[in-house]
């Protein structure tokens, strides 16, 4: 009955050199395009001018591009911020002796552009100056963030479970983080402080399904006295999926809404997530979970390690 029950179950675990092939594919094109493309930062890394501007009709943005560009302003981008009557403008710092300053009368002049050519007019509700030290600093301390995620959380799982869990649980977290970075990379989509927010809410997300599936695993390697690694490893996914895949559907109807409806503003958020829940599911099943058969997980390295004196103290 047990043996049948597992040739019931999806194969997971037969598939997992397709899967690794797979990945090892999907993270040598998110490298690539990391080297030779490199990312879209967004104002907080590279530093600049944010102007936001309402208006009390809705605006297009292509009339906003043509009377900045015909003004003689470069290196700017234009998007619509949380309505279409509100406009985001960011534009590059001056640079002078090497380092950004503040430019004087920006705001006055973008206002003087924009009133002179659209036929609404403008209201100026913010200007933000970041310098690029400023955000080469946020830089190095979002990948610090992240290197200090990852390495508590091999010290965490190697405690809770055993080495061949952690190594596992890492790997499939550098997988999912690398392949939002590449497809960022590879689409040039704009990379700024809320995206590298949502990286590190994915990596807690993903590591939270992967511990699930291992706790499984590893209760299954106790209670079943038959059965190889391999039936075992598979029937703890497949115990696991019906719960795995609420979670990540549920999340993702809220993502998918706030792409939908949430505006420029939170678009990279939740582009971000989306990416992470669906390739976090995915690294839990077939990179973490079969990992731990390539490193040559058996039922002894499951078993509790027995007290010394147990034996003794269980004597009359």
């Amino acid at each position: 009955m047990e043996w049948f029950q597992f040739k019931r179950e999806f194969q997971f675990v037969d598939h997992r050199r397709r899967a690794f092939i797979f990945s090892a594919v999907v993270l040598l094109v998110a490298l690539a395009s990391v080297a030779t493309q490199g990312l879209r930062f967004g104002i907080d890394f590279t530093g600049g001018y944010l102007i936001e501007v309402g208006f009390e009709e809705p605006q297009s943005l292509d009339p906003v591009r043509g009377a900045l560009g015909g003004e003689g302003f470069e290196d700017f981008q234009v998007q619509h911020f949380g309505s279409s009557r509100e406009v985001l403008i960011r534009i590059a710092p001056t640079v002078a002796d090497g380092e950004a300053e503040p430019e004087a009368g920006l705001s006055d002049d973008v206002l003087r552009v924009l009133r002179g050519s659209l036929d609404q007019e403008p209201e100026m509700r913010r200007i933000e100056f970041v310098g690029p030290q400023v955000g080469q600093e946020l830089r190095e301390q979002g990948g610090l963030a992240m290197l200090y995620a990852l390495g508590m959380i091999l010290i965490y799982v190697a405690f809770r479970f055993e080495k061949r869990f952690a190594v596992g649980a890492v790997a499939a977290l550098v997988h999912d983080v690398i392949v939002v970075v590449g497809i960022f990379s590879l689409f040039q989509v704009e990379f700024s402080l809320p995206v590298l927010a949502a990286i590190l809410a994915v990596i807690g997300y993903s590591l939270n399904d992967t511990i699930v599936v291992f706790d499984r695993i590893r209760e299954n390697f106790r209670r079943q006295r038959r059965g190889t690694p391999q039936e075992i490893t598979n029937a703890s996914i497949n115990q696991m999926i019906p719960r795995t895949l609420v979670t990540s559907l549920t999340t993702l109807m809220v993502l998918v809404s706030m792409l939908m409806f949430g505006g420029e503003a939170m678009f990279g958020f939740a582009l971000a997530l989306a990416i992470g829940v669906i390739v976090g599911t995915y690294s839990s099943i077939f990179v973490a979970s079969t990992l731990l058969l390539a490193t040559g997980l058996s039922r002894e390295d499951m078993m509790p390690v027995p007290k010394e004196g147990e034996e003794v103290d269980d004597r009359p």
